[in-house]
């Protein structure tokens, strides 16, 4: 496997639990801010988390390492959004923005690593 496309799944699966394992409480803080329910934020915490795994022991053989790039730009799609909602400032939209990024480039890197 590339070693900048192995660093960069690192580097993403480590900086989603960074934020919502051990600085959670900064998450509760943002979505009750956001208005968003509990609900939400817990499953959004579950599917980052279950992307991520995906991220580190997916290969692009197997594709999970596919769909977990996907479904965390999906995800970070959807904080953009609600970041230009709620008027946030850019410098808190820039996380997200940044993990979009690196999710839609490991996608294309594990998915023509195979071609």
């Amino acid at each position: 496997m590339n070693t900048i496309l192995l660093a960069m799944k690192i580097l993403v699966a480590t900086s989603i639990y960074f934020v919502w394992v051990v600085r959670y409480e900064n998450i509760v803080k943002e979505f009750k801010e956001f208005g968003l329910p509990e609900w939400l934020r817990d499953l959004t915490g579950i599917l980052k988390m279950s992307f991520a795994f995906m991220l580190l022991f997916g290969t692009p053989d197997n594709g999970l390492d596919s769909i977990g790039s996907l479904g965390i730009a999906g995800l970070m799609v959807c904080a953009q959004a609600t970041h230009f909602r709620t008027g946030t400032a850019a410098f808190r939209r820039l996380p997200s923005l940044v993990l979009l990024s690196m999710s839609l480039i490991i996608f294309y890197l594990s998915y023509y690593s195979v071609a």
